[in-house]
Order: C-alpha cells, then sequence, then structure tokens
C-alpha cells in the first residue's frame, strides 16, 4: 500500500448557507490523500500503472465549482467521482477548508475531513 497526497489545492468557489456566500465566494484549500497499491509504478516507472495526480487535481477543481451549502457535501462528490473514474483507488482522506469563513470571529480556517474506503 502507498499514498498519493496532494496539499493545499487553492480554488475560489461558492459554497455556503448564506446567500451572500453564494454571491461573492471564498477562498478554498482542499487537501487529498488517497491509497492505493503503488508497488506495481515503482517497478514499471509507467503513469499508467499510477493514481495520476493530475486527474485528482482535475476533479477537485470540477467538484469545487459546483455550488454546496455544505463542506459536507462537497468532500462526498469529491470522493464519490474519485472512486467512479480510478479503480486503483482503495481509500480517501479528502479535506475541504473554507479560509477566513464569515463566523464573528478571528478563524483561519475551518476544515471538513472525510475518510472512506472502497467499498
Amino acid at each position: 500500500m502507498g499514498k498519493v497526497v496532494l496539499n493545499n489545492i487553492r480554488v475560489y468557489a461558492y459554497h455556503g448557507c448564506l446567500q451572500e456566500e453564494g454571491a461573492i465566494g471564498s477562498d478554498y484549500r482542499v487537501d487529498l490523500t488517497i491509497y492505493a497499491n503503488l508497488r506495481k509504478p515503482s517497478q514499471t516507472d509507467q503513469l499508467s500503472d499510477t493514481v495520476d495526480y493530475v486527474h485528482l487535481n482535475k476533479i477537485v477543481k470540477q467538484e469545487m465549482a459546483i455550488r454546496s451549502k455544505l463542506l459536507e457535501h462537497v468532500a462526498q462528490r469529491i470522493s464519490d467521482r474519485i472512486f467512479a473514474e480510478i479503480g486503483k483507488v482503495n481509500a480517501i482522506e479528502v479535506s475541504v477548508s473554507k479560509v477566513n469563513p464569515p463566523i464573528g470571529g478571528d478563524v483561519e480556517l475551518v476544515t471538513v475531513t472525510l475518510s472512506r474506503e472502497r467499498s
């Protein structure tokens, strides 16, 4: 087993329960850890044998572009797409963070993390 990690994928998106959040948007960050068997690609040196992090980044950006009220919903959609499109993935941990959330305090990030295994 091995892992592929994408840290601090930065996107601008329009998630949130407040109407203003859907209108003005906010900065977000996504951290993604993918667990897969990396033995074969470590021997073959072939992209087709591994989990392509370019594909992972594309999925994250596309799903972040779809408005949701809850970060939990976005994280679930990201993990659903990865499992559906990349059969080599055995488990996922995805964290979606809203930077400077509008919660009436000095808070740098609010983060939701989902961990799932392929069933």
